[in-house]
C-alpha cells in the first residue's frame, strides 16, 4: 500500500495520480475519434450537397439557414465552448462551497459519452441530430475537464505537477490511439464483418467511444478523493457567487503580476493551438483532397508523436524551467502555422505532423501545471481552475470564430495564416512573463 501523504490539504497518492490520468485515457478517445478523424471526416463527407454521387455544394442547410458546411462545424464548436465559459463559474462556485467536484465531473462525463453514443443515429437526413449530438459532447468533454484539471493541486505537490500532468496526456494519447485502432479496423476493413452499409463503421466508432468514455471514468471516479465543503457559506446565492468568485481570482491573479501576464499569453497562444488542432482534418479533407485513412494516419502519428512530447516538455521544463520552454514551444507553433500556408501535399502534411505531435502535448500539460505552480494556495481550486478554464475557452471560441468567418469569405489558408497574429502576440506576452517572473523573488526557479 502507497503511502498517502497530506499536507495543505493535498493528498499525495501515487495510485490516485494513476487513476487521475486514467480520465485522459478515458476521455482523449472523445477528443481524436470525434473531434480529429472519424467524424469530421464523416461529417465532411455527409454534410454536403450531392447530385447523384458527386458533389454539386458543400453548403448545407441547418434549420433552415443555409451555411458552408466547414464553417458549421467551427461556429457548433465555438457554441459549445462559449455555453461552459458562461456556466462553469457557476458550477465551479457551487463545488468549492459544497465540496462537490466529483459529481459535476461524473455529470459533464456522463452528458459527453451519452452525446457520442447518440452520434450513432447522425446520417445524411439527420444532420441538426449530428450537430446537436456533436456539441453536447464538446459540452460534456470540456466541462468534465474543468473539474478534473480543478484536482491536480489536491493530489500532487508542485514538484510533482509537470510529471502527473504529463502522465494525464501520455495516458490520453495511448488510450485513444488503442480504440481509434479498433475503429480503423471497422471502418477501412467493413468487408471482414460483413457490413454493407458504409455509415455504419464511422456511426459503430461513436457508439465506442461513448461506452469507451464512459467505462474507464468509472476507474477515476472510484479512487478520486472527496472534496470537503467549505467552513463558510458563501455570501451571495451560489448561482450570482461564481461570477463573484470568479471577481476574486481576477483580482488576486491581478496582484500577482507573474500569472496575470502568463494567462494573458496563455490566452493568445491558445485561440491559435487549439484552433488548430480542431480544423487540422477538415483542412486535409477540404484542401489537401486527403483520403480518410490518411487522415486517421495522419492523427494517430499525431497522438503517438505527442506521448512522446508530453514527456519530453516536461523534463525541459526541469531543466530550464516552465516558461522558458513554453516560449520555444510557442515559436514553433509560429512555424506551424506559416508552414501549413504552403503545404501541397499529403506527404508535406505528415511531416507538419510530426512536428505538431511533438508540441501539441507539451504545451497543453506544460501551460496546465505552470497555472497549477503560479496560482496561490488556496482551497477554491475549482474556481481557479474555472477561471483558467474560461481563459481557454473564450479563446477557443474566439479562435474558431475567427478562422470560421475567413474560411467563409476567403479560405482556409488565409485562415491558417490569420491564427499566426495569435501566437506572435502571445510570445511576446510570455517573454514579459519571464522577465517579471526574474524579477519576482516569490516565484519558483523552476517555473522561470
Amino acid at each position: 500500500m502507497l503511502p498517502v501523504i497530506e499536507t495543505q490539504n493535498i493528498t499525495s497518492n501515487k495510485s490516485v495520480h494513476r487513476a487521475w490520468s486514467i480520465y485522459d485515457w478515458a476521455n482523449s478517445a472523445y477528443n481524436l475519434v470525434i473531434t480529429s478523424t472519424i467524424f469530421p471526416a464523416y461529417y465532411f463527407a455527409i454534410a454536403v450537397v450531392k447530385n447523384g454521387d458527386k458533389v454539386v455544394s458543400d453548403e448545407v442547410s441547418f434549420f433552415g439557414v443555409h451555411i458552408k458546411n466547414s464553417s458549421l462545424f467551427d461556429y457548433s464548436i465555438a457554441a459549445s465552448y462559449l455555453i461552459i465559459a458562461l456556466i462553469s463559474p457557476i458550477l465551479s462556485s457551487i463545488a468549492d462551497y459544497k465540496g462537490n467536484k466529483k459529481m459535476f465531473m461524473q455529470l459533464f462525463c456522463y452528458i459527453g459519452s451519452l452525446a457520442c453514443c447518440g452520434l450513432y443515429f447522425f446520417k445524411a437526413d439527420t444532420l441538426e441530430l449530428g450537430i446537436i449530438c456533436s456539441s453536447l459532447a464538446a459540452l460534456g468533454y470540456c466541462g468534465s475537464l474543468v473539474f478534473y484539471n480543478a484536482y491536480l493541486p489536491e493530489i500532487a505537490f508542485e514538484h510533482e505537477r509537470d510529471d502527473v500532468s504529463a502522465q494525464g496526456f501520455a495516458y490520453g494519447y495511448v488510450g485513444s490511439v488503442i480504440l481509434q485502432l479498433i475503429c480503423f479496423v471497422f471502418v477501412l476493413k467493413p468487408g471482414w464483418f460483413g457490413i454493407t452499409d458504409a455509415s455504419f463503421p464511422p456511426r459503430l466508432s461513436f457508439l465506442l467511444v461513448g461506452i469507451w468514455w464512459f467505462g474507464f471514468a468509472q476507474i477515476t471516479f472510484l479512487k478520486l478523493p472527496k472534496n470537503k465543503a467549505l467552513p463558510q457559506r458563501p455570501e451571495h446565492n451560489l448561482v450570482v457567487n461564481g461570477f463573484i468568485e470568479l471577481k476574486k481570482v481576477w483580482k488576486q491573479v491581478r496582484a500577482l503580476p507573474v500569472l496575470g501576464t502568463y494567462l494573458a499569453a496563455f490566452f493568445l497562444y491558445s485561440m491559435g493551438v487549439q484552433t488548430v488542432m480542431l480544423v487540422a482534418t477538415a483542412f486535409g479533407t477540404k484542401l489537401l483532397k486527403m483520403e480518410t485513412s490518411q487522415l486517421i494516419a495522419v492523427i494517430l502519428i499525431i497522438q503517438l508523436v505527442a506521448i512522446a512530447g508530453a514527456y519530453i516538455m516536461a523534463k525541459l521544463s526541469d531543466k530550464f524551467g516552465n516558461l522558458r520552454v513554453l516560449l520555444f514551444v510557442v515559436f514553433i507553433w509560429i512555424v506551424v502555422c506559416v508552414a501549413a500556408y504552403f503545404i501541397q501535399t499529403a506527404t508535406e502534411f505528415y511531416i507538419l505532423a510530426v512536428v505538431v505531435g511533438l508540441v501539441m502535448g507539451g504545451i497543453q500539460s506544460l501551460s496546465r501545471s505552470t497555472y497549477s505552480k503560479l496560482m496561490p494556495p488556496t482551497h477554491d481550486t475549482a474556481s481557479f481552475f474555472s477561471f483558467y478554464d474560461v481563459t481557454e475557452k473564450v479563446a477557443i471560441v474566439i479562435g474558431m470564430i475567427t478562422f470560421g468567418y475567413i474560411d467563409q469569405v476567403m479560405d482556409m489558408r488565409h485562415a491558417v495564416i490569420a491564427l499566426v497574429v495569435f501566437f506572435v502576440t502571445g510570445a511576446f506576452i510570455l517573454y514579459l512573463a519571464l522577465a517579471k517572473s526574474k524579477k519576482e523573488k516569490s516565484v519558483s526557479e523552476a517555473i522561470i
